[in-house]
């Protein structure tokens, strides 16, 4: 048998989010941006902990809007009306909420995209002259992704790429299963398991972490476990921010081939190759040659490929791999 998603290995998976994003009435204007996608289908499996800023820094609902406003070469969070400074403020209250947030046991975080205090990327900043610039950071963004370097962070404008979507849902899986293994008495030889499990899932994001992720754990006995675990933490989640796109989806899958050189008839092995081929040239998606590599997995019990992740690294009902 395949093995469990880790959907269903350690639950909750807690998930971070912008409170709109829920369907809170915490917008400037007294509205919500609630987004069904997040709620209904992924809410499914994760357990949102609603955050909103500008609410928990005191300001009211309705209220002024906020916007970041460069002055003097920096940039400082202002009320769009009455100029208030609130730059401080905000700051002070991200780094404190921030560090709360530390006992969450976040596995992932959803922003609000275009928030003066959410937005990840390409935030507008109001200049002395001229029109406003895409280049800003939300305050609160910047110190959450400052305090969290391997969270698993994306703004809800773009999950609605089905790469992006797919690479963020993957890593959210991934960070949880990682954290799942710290929280425990682990052993190195724990971590073996765990990098060889998910050896394809890194192979088919980035073949340079790859390699470099198995120098460590070749060389891991040597180390002091917090060093080890950091070091290993880093690479891993580093490695999943990257898009695993079609060409290195075909390269992974052309090594699966090899497990079955053997065991399958050369119809099987053309029929195999012609799906995998199909995929690369974008006649299929993924979902394709996959089913038929888990067919065969679970019919010829292939013990190495039937322990891996790559096959199995988020729930099926999602559909994730029918679109990229």
């Amino acid at each position: 048998m395949m093995p469990d998603s880790p959907a269903t290995l350690q639950a909750p998976i807690r998930i971070g989010i912008s409170s709109c994003l829920l369907g809170e009435e915490v917008r400037f204007d007294g509205g919500h941006k609630h987004d069904r996608y997040l709620t209904q289908t992924l809410g499914e499996y994760f357990e949102f902990v609603p955050v909103c800023p500008e609410v928990e820094i005191g300001l009211g609902t309705p209220r002024e809007s906020i916007r970041l406003v460069e002055i003097g070469g920096a940039v400082r969070m202002r009320g769009g009306k009455s100029d208030t400074d609130l730059t401080d403020r905000m700051k002070s209250y991200a780094a404190r909420r921030t560090r709360q947030l530390a006992g969450e046991q976040l596995s992932g975080y959803i922003l609000k995209r275009a928030s003066p205090s959410c937005g990840m990327e390409r935030v507008k900043v109001y200049q002395p002259r001229g029109p406003a610039k895409r280049a800003g950071v939300g305050l609160y963004a910047t110190a959450l992704m400052d305090r969290f370097p391997n969270l698993p962070i994306e703004e809800e404008g773009r999950l609605s790429d089905p790469r992006l979507r797919e690479n963020w849902i993957a890593r959210v899986f991934a960070f949880h299963a990682i954290q799942g293994l710290w929280s425990r008495r682990w052993k190195l030889a724990d971590l073996v398991d765990f990098h060889t499990r998910y050896k394809f899932v890194v192979l088919a994001h980035s073949e340079k972490e790859y390699r470099e992720l198995g120098r460590l754990v070749a060389n891991a006995k040597g180390m002091p476990r917090a060093e080890l675990k950091q070091a290993y933490e880093d690479r891993f989640m580093l490695a999943l921010k990257k898009v695993a796109t079609t060409r290195k989806n075909t390269n992974v899958l052309q090594h699966m081939l090899g497990f079955f050189k053997t065991e399958l008839t050369t119809e099987q092995r053309r029929d195999l190759a012609a799906n995998v081929d199909d995929y690369l040239a974008g006649f299929v998606p993924l979902i394709v040659p996959l089913t038929l590599i888990r067919h065969y997995v679970q019919l010829l019990d292939v013990a190495y490929l039937r322990e891996q992740v790559y096959l199995n690294p988020h729930p099926k009902e999602l559909a994730l791999r029918n679109h990229v």
